[in-house]
């Protein structure tokens, strides 16, 4: 009994030992090597044709594939598969380069011409801000006082009672008027510009006109109280050292040179 039993065992360790001795082919190592990372190299397919090509192992290797040998099938080799990937994946990355320069540059431009003409920034652009708001300081701040300034009450009461004051006010309201639809609507900066440096002509010109009526209305009360006080006899009227036909006859005299 012990005899079969120690030959069964024998056996079963000569199998064991076997199954774990190390595979050292060359054919399949060459393979391997061609495969993943070395050169497809021609010359190291085996086994060889042999002297004058007469070798059966290479005649049944490689009678029924004649071009693997010349064909590199690598994956990462010059046109191997994982390469053609590695390029289309680098080509489609470009391309989604390119695709996000043009959203970029069409964002930018929508952006920019957005800031253009949007009215919700026309307080914060840099020529209102250094110029053209100081420029209508005095009409956007306008008050009824300051229209006024400078007269005294008869002036004051002069021009208000013939019409001069609520005249300069409604042209001043709608000249603030149509500056603040100009700063509201959305348009074009360059047009929005333009339409503040018309403006800014329009009441400049006004003011002027404004301030020429006053100093117009202290001349006029100035010459009607004259009159009145002469017409009162407050005021003698200077004795003329000619008489009204000799004044006559020396107009006449000059006329005649």
């Amino acid at each position: 009994m012990k005899k079969p039993f120690l030959l069964l065992f024998l056996c079963l360790l000569s199998t064991l030992l076997w199954s774990q001795k190390k595979i050292t082919d060359k054919h399949i190592t060459y393979q391997q090597e061609r495969m993943v990372f070395k050169q497809w190299d021609a010359d190291k397919f085996t086994p060889k044709p042999g002297f004058l090509g007469l070798n059966p192992d290479y005649w049944i290797t490689w009678a029924l594939h004649p071009n693997y040998p010349k064909t590199d099938l690598r994956p990462l080799g010059p046109l191997g598969p994982q390469t053609q990937r590695l390029m289309l994946a680098a080509a489609m990355q470009n391309t989604d380069n390119l695709y996000k320069l043009h959203a970029d540059t069409l964002r930018n431009t929508a952006l920019s011409e957005a800031s253009n003409y949007s009215s919700a920034l026309s307080f914060a652009d840099p020529l209102w801000l250094m110029y053209y708001r100081n420029e209508f300081e005095g009409l956007l701040n306008q008050a009824d006082a300051d229209m006024l300034a400078g007269l005294s009450l008869a002036e004051q009461k002069y021009i208000i009672s013939v019409g001069l004051f609520d005249w300069y006010r409604e042209e001043s309201s709608a000249l603030l008027e149509r500056l603040e639809i100009a700063r509201s609507t959305t348009l074009d900066r360059g047009s929005r510009i333009m339409a503040y440096h018309r403006m800014l002509s329009e009441f400049r010109k006004l003011s002027a006109s404004w301030e020429t009526k006053k100093s117009r209305a202290k001349t006029y009360l100035s010459i009607r109280s004259s009159v009145q006080k002469l017409r009162a006899g407050e005021v003698q009227r200077p004795a003329s050292p000619k008489s009204d036909i000799q004044i006559a006859n020396d107009i006449l005299k000059k006329s005649k040179l």
